[in-house]
This record gives C-alpha cells, structure tokens and sequence, in this order.
C-alpha cells in the first residue's frame, strides 16, 4: 500500500486553527491537494478525508458495523439524548423499527396534505416590498409543520423561544473541534448559561407536548411512541426521540428552502422557468401531494439547491476497529470525514459546479452519477428516515410559496455559509417578497 498523502504543518496546531475558521474551505483546500483520501491530524485526533464514492460506500455501508458516529453527534447527546441520530447498536435498531412506520409512503402523504395549507397562511401575513429574513421564515413553517404532522401538537407560540434555544445549540456545537471541550462545559461561561436555559425550554416544550399526546387516537408518531412505554421506552426516550425528530426534521428543509430561494433571486431565468411549470401544472390553485411528481422543474430546483448547499455538509464516523477503506488499512479510533459539500462541488461529476444549473439534472445524469457523489441525505443503514418526507415537503412549499411570490436580495445584505451542525446564511437571508400576478390560466 502507498502512503496517503496529506496536508503539511509548518507550524504544530495550524491545521486545526484552519478547520475551526472555515471547515469548508480547509476540507476543500485537502481534497483538491489529496485526492480521493487524504490522512492528516486536527489536533491529537487521526482524521482520514474520504472523497470518491467507492471509498464512502465503504464507510457508510460496507464497513458500517466497524464504525460509531464522529465526536460532534456523541456531544449532541447533551441535547438529543439516545434520539435515533446519536444512538447506536441493538438501541438504534429498535428505535428505527419503532418511527419507521410514521414515514410510509402512505403516511407521507397525509402529512403532506396539510403543508399547503400551511405555507398559505403563512404567506397571508407577507405584503408585497416587505423585507423579511426568509430564512426566519422557512424556520418557523416547517418547524409548525413537523410538529403537527408527527407529535400533532400546535407550536407556533414558541416558535421564537424554540430558535432561541436551538440557536444556543449550535453555538456550543461548534466547539466540537476545541480539545478543551469538555472543560469549557463544566465552566460557569454566559454561553452555557443560555444552553442550560434553552434546552430547558425546549424539554418543557416536548413534554408538554407528550402529556397532550396523552389518550389521542391512534395513527401519529407520538402515539406509537407512547404505546412503546409498555415494552420498556421510558418517557426520557420518548423526550430524546422527539427533540431528534423535532430539530433534525425542521431544520434541513429550513435551510434547504432558504438557500434555494437565494439561488432563484440570483438566476432569474431558472425563476422565470419555475414559475412557468407552477402556473402550467397548479392553473391558479393550491398544489396537492399527487402534484409532486408533476412539478419536475421544481424538484429540479430543490435537488440543484442541495447540491450547492448540502444542509448537513459532512458525515463523520469513528472507527471500532482497524478497517480497509479503498485497499488502505485504517487504524482504530480514527475519525472518517465525508463531506456532501466536497462531493457536490467536484468538477468529475458535475462539471462547472460552481454554477446553479437545475437542468443539469436529466434522467441520463442521474443514472450515471455515482451512488456517493450526491448524498444530501447520507447513506446506508443510518439514512435519514426522513428522506421521503423531505422531498415531499420541499417541492410542496416551494410550489405553493413561488406561486405567489418572488424574492429578491436586499441590496447590501451580506450573504455568508455558516457550516455548524448544518450549513445556515451566517447573516440570515434578508429579502424583499414581490407579489406575483396571477399565471395566465388563473
């Protein structure tokens, strides 16, 4: 085996410094020096960088049993608990079997039914030349719409204490790369003062929320949940399995929508063909989930949307044991990094990828892409099991909001990525909503 290349310290430690400044510019930087695999050190931690397909098949799906999740999800577990994105082994098996059933094709759809709906009377409150943070926006719609659709409860009331909460979250998440970690946590700081605060908040919110779950008819997430406290789920895991379901399944499609609103306001011939395909395919009404696959433009411009900014933009996975990954040994208790964002933004599998081009998503395209090169959803047995309900949610609200509406950057307003736990606008994104005339069949 030939030695893996990596990137070289001139001075001890500058390498991590890099990372925690800008992880997707270091990342990018390793990968177009190194290759497919690259070995380097962030502090005393061994990491290896997987960028071909093959080789993060091998982590993800061949090798998955020789793996656990990266340090950054094993520290969320001071928010998420044993939820089904930290859990590991035989407890993950049984929790995915559990929620498994709120994510059928069947169920899906009658959540999607009620999005629409949502999206309308959020909208309602827009006026036209207003100035909105469209990310705030999209926050707080799909936060009200996984909320209903899987626990149904009604949380639009705390919707800003629950940001607020988040928000100190990810503030501390982002100390996943400093090697005092865990001493800055025991530390009486300001910041984990207001985490203390926030997740107290939000553990007063899921509880409630439980409680009125209490005695409701069968059929939602929650009451599956409920129903398991007789083969041994304990309310704290019910807690755990909610706020996980709860962030996780906000918070990407948030951002997801946001960064593809922003594309739009830059490209407005892409514009102009969306909302071509809406006035065609919706004649005036509401979309419905038998429209989604009818509105082929749109999804065109959610996928093109993830490919630029994947909203989780790593993968990281620790090794058990010593493992082979493309034909190299890998020693154990190393850290696997496989970024979507440096997959989707690698010129081998899609040319000028820099450019926001929703048609370069043909049939043909997508038959020939390698199975890792695009994975905004990770990959094998620990795939988010929202997938499905992602897609569907995307193309409903996008639809329905584009209908009425176009968007257009506030001049001067500094558009930034800020990769934490997932990839948000550093600065929000400010636009000035522009009311659409009705489409010509309306």
């Amino acid at each position: 085996m030939q030695r893996l290349p990596g990137p070289t310290e001139k001075v001890p430690g500058a390498l991590l410094l890099e990372f925690r400044r800008d992880p997707l510019v270091t990342l990018m930087r390793i990968s177009g020096q190194c290759g497919g695999m690259a070995r380097f050190r962030l502090g005393f931690q061994r990491v290896y960088l997987l960028s071909k397909p093959e080789y993060i098949a091998d982590a993800l799906v061949r090798h998955n049993n020789d793996m656990v999740k990266s340090r950054g999800l094993r520290m969320a577990k001071n928010v998420l608990g044993e939820g089904l994105l930290t859990s590991e082994g035989d407890l993950h098996d049984r929790q995915r079997r559990l929620v498994q059933p709120a994510f059928r094709h069947e169920r899906i759809a009658s959540y999607a039914a009620m999005m629409p709906g949502r999206a309308r009377s959020m909208t309602e409150r827009w006026r036209d030349g207003e100035v909105v943070d469209i990310h705030k926006e999209m926050m707080g719609l799909t936060m009200g719409i996984v909320a209903k659709a899987l626990f149904g409860a009604e949380v639009e009331s705390e919707a800003e204490e629950v940001a607020e909460s988040l928000e100190a979250f990810l503030k501390n998440f982002n100390r996943v790369t400093n090697p005092l970690a865990s001493l800055l946590e025991r530390l009486p700081l300001p910041s984990n003062r207001r985490f203390r605060r926030g997740k107290e908040r939000l553990d007063a919110l899921i509880y409630r929320v439980i409680r009125e779950g209490e005695g409701k008819p069968e059929g939602s997430l929650l009451s599956a949940l409920v129903a398991a406290r007789g083969d041994g789920t304990t309310d704290l895991q019910i807690r755990d399995e909610m706020v996980t379901l709860f962030l996780a399944g906000h918070e990407t499609t948030a951002n997801a929508l946001t960064w593809g609103w922003y594309l739009l306001s830059q490209n407005p011939r892409a514009e102009a063909r969306l909302h071509e395909e809406l006035d065609s395919v919706l004649d005036g009404r509401l979309p419905e989930p038998d429209d989604v696959p009818r509105l082929g433009y749109t999804a065109k411009v959610l996928t093109e949307s993830m490919r630029l900014y994947p909203p989780a933009w790593v993968v990281g996975r620790q090794t058990l044991r010593e493992t082979e990954i493309g034909g190299h040994r890998i020693p154990a208790k190393s850290l696997l990094l496989m970024s979507q964002y440096v997959m989707h933004h690698d010129p081998k599998h899609f040319p000028d990828p820099e450019r926001f081009d929703p048609d370069r998503w043909t049939p043909e395209m997508k038959a020939s892409l390698p199975r890792f090169a695009y994975f905004p959803f990770g990959g094998g047995p620990r795939a988010c099991i929202g997938e499905s309900f992602a897609w569907s949610e995307g193309i409903l609200l996008m639809a329905t909001i584009a209908r009425d509406w176009r968007m257009s950057l506030l001049p001067g307003h500094r558009v930034a990525l800020l990769p934490r736990l997932t990839l948000r606008p550093r600065y929000g994104m400010k636009m000035v909503l522009g009311r659409r005339p009705p489409g010509p069949q309306s």
